[in-house]
Order: C-alpha cells, then sequence, then structure tokens
C-alpha cells in the first residue's frame, strides 16, 4: 500500500479517536492500528513517518511509539 494512503488512513483513525473522551486518544490509535493493521503496514507507516512527520496528525506521532 502506498504511504500516502497509510497516512491518509491513520489521520483519519486519529480524527475518530480525537471525539472520543478521555485522555488516551493516542493509545487507542496505537491500539487500533495494532489490532486492525498487519505487520507489513504498521511498519511501512513508521519509516514513513521519519521522513514525513509533518504529514501525520499528532495522535498518530504520538502512537508510533506505542505500535
Amino acid at each position: 500500500m502506498s504511504p500516502d494512503k497509510l497516512t491518509r488512513m491513520a489521520n483519519q483513525i486519529a480524527t475518530f479517536f480525537r471525539t472520543q473522551p478521555g485522555p488516551d486518544q493516542a493509545e487507542r490509535v496505537a491500539g487500533h492500528l495494532n489490532d486492525y493493521w498487519g505487520p507489513e503496514m504498521r511498519a511501512e507507516l513508521k519509516a514513513h513517518a521519519e521522513a514525513h512527520a509533518d504529514e501525520l496528525d499528532d495522535l498518530v506521532k504520538r502512537a508510533l511509539p506505542l505500535i
């Protein structure tokens, strides 16, 4: 899957969890990615994030270490 699509999908997930109450939104994003994305997708997102972190929602950035 293209890095752009992974970024867009991860940002959409972050947008959803931003609407949920509680201080653990980044943990919920990480939980979703760990539960529903395959290892290859997670690895591609992390690799893309190293060079293009500015494209990621802040919740995704905070979730990355938990993936």
